[in-house]
């Protein structure tokens, strides 16, 4: 069999052949990638994948701790649009799907009080105001000045793009700072001043236009939501979706290259190990620093998003004390987590493997934890976090094991307009089309979304000539 790839020398502008299926090359092997060759193959492009690390799946993985297989990564999924699941049922897993417990998550505040996060609120805003577990995490005073903001006229705060002001503008600083915040930080891994409303919660500014106020627009877009969590995950964890993504694209012929990094190319071509491989289509499929460094222009350092996991044995924590896990609010003093997942509670299947005990996820931003801090003061600082989140102090000798996995944070450039919705912070690279959590939005649902709608357009474009995207 003749090799798939086109190779010329550097330089050389050697064209690609007119006979035999297009050549489609997909720089980069997390989700993304995995998904968008997928799609490429089924619709019948020959596909080369590259990946520069040496495993496959990005930030979606597994790790051995305490002699217990876990996510290193993702562990769960949003459930709305049905995306995932749609997805997974195609790969075989639909009957894999699992809800979270339903004891739900708390939030612990700057000032040490921690509570239960409302059940009525969408992203922390709140349906309804005079919620009692409301009224816990922002007090009557904060509620009072939310519900005088929020009778506004819908039309004042509607054109806020940004979360952070969009908030401001309809309930006030208590319910961004003790509710959203926390929230959003913990999903998106960035302060809601620098996401877009239409990209984190899409509909819900159209939706405060439509009722009148935030409150009622929370009330219906849940409304119309399908029944059960928010979340969803795998039994056995969501790393069973990149062996199902690698099984398959193995099936359809997809060839895979690992410890493969690409050091230059463009619409119709790849640079790799020094050879300049030409191709039909490029599409990249990598973060925001790296595409920044392919298109050759200056990149603001990343930031640092730290993962620690403990495996503990301590039967104070069985019966769930703080529920599935805690966000923290900017601005606490007593611990330097940023949220914790206490996910033997979250997974009733994973507690059923653990012999008893039980698996606590932290995790960190930098500067709080850079990848020079050193492993037992990492540890040390994680167990006392746990102990302070969940209110049991945990004792070191108790725990069997701990973990701990690093990502490059999403850039910080700030939510300012339609160039932000369209291609996130990344600089484009005429012709080449960019799938992932850079251009889509973290999350695996619009990860997958984005990288299938992107397979679609390259195929329909004859796998030919690709143009930037427009503005």
């Amino acid at each position: 069999m003749s090799d798939p790839l086109r190779a010329s020398s550097v330089g050389s502008e050697s064209p690609a052949p007119a006979s035999g299926r297009a050549l489609v090359v997909v720089v980069g092997g997390g989700v993304a990638g995995l998904v968008t060759a997928r799609e490429l193959a089924r619709g019948g492009a020959r596909v080369l994948l590259l990946e520069a690390s040496g495993r496959l799946g990005g930030e979606v993985g597994r790790h051995t701790v305490a002699g217990i297989d876990l996510d290193s990564g993702a562990e769960s999924f949003a459930t709305r649009g049905g995306t995932v699941a749609a997805y997974l049922a195609d790969l075989g897993l639909g009957d894999d799907i699992v809800l979270p417990d339903g004891r739900g998550a708390w939030v612990h505040q700057a000032d040490g009080e921690a509570f239960p996060l409302p059940r009525t609120g969408l992203l922390g805003i709140p349906g309804d105001l005079a919620d009692p577990d409301v009224l816990r995490v922002i007090g009557a005073d904060g509620a009072a000045i939310a519900a005088r903001l929020d009778a506004q006229p819908a039309e004042v705060g509607a054109d806020e793009i940004a979360v952070g002001p969009f908030i401001r503008a309809r309930m006030g600083d208590a319910v961004l700072d003790r509710l959203v915040t926390p929230i959003v930080g913990g999903v998106h891994s960035r302060h809601p001043d620098d996401l877009l409303v239409d990209r984190v919660s899409p509909g819900l500014r159209r939706a405060l236009l439509r009722e009148g106020s935030l409150t009622a627009a929370v009330l219906s877009l849940r409304a119309l939501a399908p029944a059960g969590s928010a979340v969803a995950g795998l039994r056995g964890g969501n790393a069973r979706l990149v062996d199902a993504l690698v099984a398959d694209l193995a099936r359809l012929g997809v060839e895979t290259r690992l410890d493969a990094p690409v050091s230059a190319l463009d619409a119709s071509s790849v640079t790799v190990g020094g050879e300049r491989l030409v191709a039909d289509a490029v599409v990249l499929a990598v973060g925001e620093g790296a595409g920044r460094a392919l298109a050759g222009r200056a990149s603001s350092a990343a930031g640092l998003i730290t993962l620690v996991t403990l495996v503990v044995r301590e039967p104070a924590l069985d019966g769930g004390p703080r529920g599935t896990g805690v966000l923290v609010a900017p601005g606490a003093l007593d611990v330097r987590a940023k949220a914790l997942t206490h996910a033997t509670v979250k997974w009733p299947w994973l507690a059923e493997r653990t012999g008893g005990r039980h698996v606590l996820r932290l995790s960190y931003d930098s500067p709080v934890v850079e990848r020079s801090t050193p492993d037992a003061e990492l540890r040390a600082v994680a167990i006392a976090d746990a102990g302070v989140l969940l209110g049991v102090a945990l004792d070191p000798d108790r725990v069997d094991g701990w973990a701990r996995v690093a990502w490059d944070a999403p850039l910080t450039t700030p939510a300012t307009g339609a160039e932000e919705a369209r291609v996130g912070s990344v600089t484009p690279l005429d012709g080449v089309r960019r799938v992932g959590g850079a251009v889509a939005g973290r999350g695996l649902a619009s990860v997958i979304a984005q990288s299938r709608a992107t397979a679609a357009a390259v195929l329909s474009d004859g796998v030919g000539h690709l143009a930037a995207p427009s503005d």
